[in-house]
């Protein structure tokens, strides 16, 4: 190592100061580009208490093409056969209010179970792809990967002298064609 006196250093400081390499010391670097490299304390982000969105509740758009149903998409009157007004507004009002009280009402009892459901069921479907099935995936391709320099071998030993040897006795055969008119 490189750790020896500089000019102007005495031997009991040298002996007690912390070495320092060029780049930085390891906790604490004052290299910049050990400093972007490092993770920073206080960037850093804990993913189980970020803030969520209240407003847009579905930022990547993972329920476009499920049902957005409206009173409009449901109940229709032909032009001819009109309803009373009141009728009309009061079946909206209705068709509205009971399918935005039903649905607050089942995410209040169903919403919290079902979400500690489907968080354990991919918990362990995490689990079970990080720790069965990659390491089975992987040691597949390194046996098979065995069996496939045999295979090649075999391949390249019998099977291409068999058909270099039929490619040239083949070779010399001409075809042609003719129109007759």
């Amino acid at each position: 190592m490189t750790g020896g006196l500089k000019d102007g250093e005495k031997e009991e400081e040298c002996l007690h100061s912390p070495f320092i390499r060029k780049q930085g010391n390891i906790y604490k670097p004052n290299n910049k580009d050990m400093d972007n490299d490092s993770m920073n304390e206080k960037t850093l982000e804990d993913i189980h208490t970020k803030e969520i969105d209240l407003v847009n509740r579905d930022p990547k758009r993972i329920n476009d093409d499920v049902v957005k149903i409206d009173f409009e998409d449901i109940i229709a009157e032909p032009p001819g056969v009109y309803s009373f007004d009141g009728v009309w507004k009061a079946s909206f009002t209705t068709f509205t209010v009971t399918k935005y009280w039903v649905y607050r009402l089942l995410t209040a009892l169903v919403g919290i179970p079902l979400a500690l459901i489907w968080g354990i069921f991919f918990a362990i479907l995490s689990f079970l792809h990080i720790w069965a099935v990659v390491p089975c995936v992987k040691s597949y391709l390194i046996g098979i990967h065995c069996v496939s320099r045999v295979y090649s071998i075999c391949i390249h030993t019998f099977c291409d002298p068999l058909f270099e040897a039929m490619g040239k006795c083949l070779s010399s055969i001409r075809i042609s064609a003719t129109k007759e008119v």
